[in-house]
């Protein structure tokens, strides 16, 4: 493991303003052909903070996630504003996870998604969606990913590159509490 981050030494916790320099750091070692402005992380956090993780080491952050309720099967653009969440979702989207080499291979990946799985779920969102790139298809599927063939996705998958793939995870979600009925008797 010599190279590699160990998970006791590195550790998932809300992402803040002040992580955007750092997070564009990873983001550029490891998306450097899907670079994304600034104001692009900003506006997520600012629009769904509980969903912009960093995964911070000793030596800084080692990686970043980005997630959001979103339309299903219709992904935002790359390096987009979306301007504000939508009312009935239809799914929890990964728009970005990204982890420096040291960190793959620890087991971050898998913590950070059962926590955005938890997040789908408190949510009530039905499944997660993303879109696969840098040959990163194979770790989805592991996870319950299976990819979506849908030729209106053909041209937004395009732009990324031919690798790109829109993965969706199924999830089973509770049913919202039901509201209490009031017993008449109390009302005599």
């Amino acid at each position: 493991m010599a190279g590699q981050a160990r998970m006791s030494e590195a550790t998932w916790r809300p992402m803040n303003a002040t992580d955007l320099p750092a997070v564009l750091a990873v983001a550029a070692v490891v998306h450097p052909d899907y670079p994304e402005d600034e104001a692009v992380f900003a506006e997520r956090l600012r629009l769904f903070s509980d969903g912009c993780l960093v995964l911070e080491g000793p030596s800084g952050l080692l990686g970043y996630v980005v997630a959001h309720p979103w339309h299903r099967g219709a992904p935002p653009a790359l390096n987009t504003s979306l301007g504000h969440l939508p009312d009935a979702p239809g799914a929890f989207y990964i728009h970005d996870l990204a982890l420096l080499p040291a960190a793959r291979g620890t087991g971050a990946g898998r913590l950070i998604l059962e926590r955005l799985v938890a997040l789908a779920r408190q949510a009530q969102q039905p499944r997660l969606a993303l879109i696969a790139v840098n040959d990163s298809s194979g770790f989805w599927q592991r996870h319950g990913f299976r990819e979506m063939h849908d030729p209106a996705l053909a041209a937004k998958l395009a732009s990324y590159d031919d690798a790109a793939r829109y993965l969706e995870r199924e999830l089973e979600v509770p049913a919202p509490p039901a509201s209490p009925t009031r017993n008449h008797e109390e009302d005599q």
